[in-house]
């Protein structure tokens, strides 16, 4: 069943999103960021109704297509088996990713849930893959294309319905926790409902003389399982190798470090996502005349204000002092000043 952390990504326009930014799915006055344990409950919880519709699915699709003789509803059914695993990876990213810091681990375990995607990714690709190739083959002998059977298309009719509210469900969840994971799944699980209207599409056009549009059916559905697999990937191994936070969110972040007291500029803020979280660095110039226990002070304020209003995990402050007013705030690196000199 999945998606992240990537996409413009989505399997069709209007049955995916435009991309994964998280500022497309997150409502932005939702500042308040949620623990990773309540992420983690939320996920397992929304994975857990996932399962139990994936299963059903699962044989339901499969015993009717091979009752049928419908090869759309057996790839169909194939995808929503290969959603029941991603499921299981899922349960156990978010299992994981909860888990503190340790010494082996000084950052957590909140990129359990990238590594996930990545997972998923490739998994998603392996299936699609596999479909193309079957329904190729069949295409490849016409002749032995057989008429359905009528159940075949109320199967699909229902797997529509439920993989529809399943994606309702799930992105309602993932809104709230602001988890790029289970936007992922809940988008994966949109495109499964685009797949089942192209099934149900090729068994109508069966039913109705053209028994070549069935496999043309599956063919469809392997190749949009195919891209959003390759789509959720390259997402995951993006943020494996420290993507940043998108421009928004870095800018909220900037803004809220401006706006604390004492903090008269900063400059080189860094971002790298970690999991659903973002790990952050800046440097804080401060007045040169006080004293360094203020210029302290005032970096563990600016440190705990973007802590308590973003969903930043860490903040690693450094401390400048400013003595000349004429650089503008945030403006050091422009002005020709190496990261780490003295203002002057």
């Amino acid at each position: 069943m999945f998606a992240g952390p990537a996409l413009g990504r989505g399997a069709m326009d209007g049955w995916g999103p435009s991309h994964m930014k998280n500022e497309d799915f997150f409502e932005d006055n939702e500042n308040a960021p949620h623990s990773a344990a309540e992420r983690a409950t939320a996920a397992s919880r929304c994975t857990w109704v996932s399962v139990a519709v994936n299963l059903a699915l699962t044989l339901g699709q499969v015993l009717a297509g091979v009752f049928s003789g419908s090869q759309g509803l057996i790839a169909d059914g194939i995808h929503s088996l290969s959603d029941l695993v991603a499921d299981f990876v899922v349960l156990f990213a978010s299992h994981h990713s909860k888990k503190g810091a340790d010494e082996a681990h000084p950052y957590g375990h909140q990129r359990f849930e990238t590594a996930a995607s990545l997972v998923l990714g490739a998994l998603l690709a392996a299936v699609g893959a596999g479909m193309l190739w079957a329904a190729l083959r069949k295409l490849e002998e016409p002749a032995s294309i057989q008429r359905v059977h009528m159940v075949a298309l109320w199967v699909a009719i229902g797997a529509l319905i439920a993989k529809e509210l399943l994606f309702r469900y799930m992105l309602a969840v993932a809104r709230r926790m602001k988890s790029s994971m289970l936007v992922a799944n809940a988008w994966h699980a949109r495109s499964d409902a685009a797949s089942s209207l192209v099934v149900g599409v090729g068994i109508v056009g069966n039913l109705a003389g053209y028994p070549i549009l069935d496999p043309i059916a599956a063919m469809v559905v392997g190749l949009l399982v195919l891209k959003m697999g390759w789509a959720f990937g390259s997402d995951a191994l993006h943020d494996l190798m420290d993507r940043s936070a998108d421009e928004q969110e870095v800018d909220a972040i900037r803004q809220t470090l401006l706006d604390t007291p004492g903090v008269m500029g900063i400059h080189d803020l860094r971002t790298r996502k970690m999991g659903d979280m973002i790990v952050a660095d800046v440097h804080i110039e401060v007045d040169a005349g006080i004293s360094v226990e203020a210029g302290h002070d005032i970096a563990v304020a600016a440190r705990q204000r973007v802590l308590a209003r973003h969903r930043v995990l860490n903040v690693m402050t450094h401390v400048d002092p400013r003595v000349n007013a004429a650089v503008p705030d945030g403006s050091r690196a422009r002005a020709g000043y190496p990261p780490g000199d003295r203002l002057a």
